[in-house]
């Protein structure tokens, strides 16, 4: 009876697993917890995207600046109707916490998780504070894979009871040297992701030129890619998304940023410039979902989701 009851619980998928899966476009967005311990802060941002998206990430740690826990975060995002995916950092973990982490995500009912480097700790609030990386995010994927499907942990003791998540990893198209980018994205699916979230992408060329190499390795037949969307709304925020490294921003998105007058044209013109940027990125082959980055900025992705055209979401 015990086997079964962990047969059943490893079997779980999740909302966002099951709708890619299934062969459908997906639609994901993002949680950005408090800096606080407002549990009230989440909900109220899960509320609003329920129904709306097949998934939300739930943000660790982003920035590098203290904030709720992504794991505490995601579970209030599913208890309210949202389908979390646990952002996991190696910034700030060791392989020891990093398992222990999980394994505790997992007995909450958590089952999507997105393994990745997270931002140096000289970009946030705490400059003194040590970074770890013990792992890279390649090793963490590939020591989760056997994790799952050996029952066996990083160091070689056996786990006990079986587990399965739905793994995922990032992808930046426009970091250089671009074939050492689709060499490392290989070796992330790989290591075991099961999808990929892209940084935000402006440069719809330059973008379609990576899915060409992506496709060339076929990576886009062993993995779900999941396009990033940042949605601006001043420009401000779009130059400084511009000054990020390894971002792209042509200039003719800004400068329509730039042409706006108030606060209300110009948030009317991110809708619009991230509206045009979706229209083309979802006939892209390859492209499996958009992940749409409203960064504090939750309740204008319905708005988004409705006039690109992804209502109603899929029922799996």
């Amino acid at each position: 009876m015990g086997n079964e009851t962990n047969k059943e619980i490893v079997n779980i998928r999740s909302n966002l697993q099951k709708v890619l899966e299934a062969g459908n476009f997906s639609v994901s967005a993002e949680i950005g917890p408090p800096m606080s311990g407002d549990a009230q802060n989440v909900i109220d941002k899960a509320r609003h995207l329920v129904g709306i998206v097949d998934a939300a990430n739930v943000t660790d740690n982003q920035t590098a600046i203290v904030r709720m826990s992504s794991i505490a975060a995601s579970y209030l995002s599913l208890q309210n109707g949202v389908d979390p995916v646990v952002q996991m950092t190696c910034r700030d973990r060791n392989r020891i916490a990093i398992q222990s982490d999980l394994l505790g995500a997992y007995a909450l009912g958590l089952r999507n998780v997105l393994i990745l480097s997270g931002d140096h700790q000289s970009f946030g609030n705490h400059k003194q504070s040590k970074n770890v990386f013990d792992i890279d995010s390649v090793q963490a994927l590939h020591g989760l894979t056997k994790l799952m499907k050996e029952n066996i942990f990083m160091s070689g003791s056996p786990l006990k009871a079986p587990i399965e998540f739905f793994l995922g990893t990032t992808a930046n198209p426009f970091a250089d040297p671009e074939e050492l980018q689709i060499i490392r994205l290989e070796k992330k699916i790989r290591a075991g992701a099961r999808f990929i979230q892209t940084q935000a992408i402006y440069n719809l060329d330059r973008f379609k030129s990576w899915m060409e190499h992506v496709r060339e390795r076929g990576l886009h037949k062993e993995a779900y890619l999941l396009a990033g969307i940042v949605v601006n709304r001043s420009v401000r925020s779009i130059e400084a998304t511009a000054g990020v490294p390894g971002m792209d921003v042509p200039l003719s998105l800004i400068e329509r940023m730039r042409a706006t007058k108030g606060k209300e044209e110009a948030e009317a013109e991110g809708v619009a410039i991230a509206l045009d940027l979706i229209k083309e990125l979802k006939e892209v082959e390859g492209v499996a979902g958009i992940h749409i980055m409203a960064i504090g900025w939750e309740a204008i992705v319905p708005t988004i989701v409705e006039k690109a055209g992804f209502l109603p979401r899929p029922k799996v």
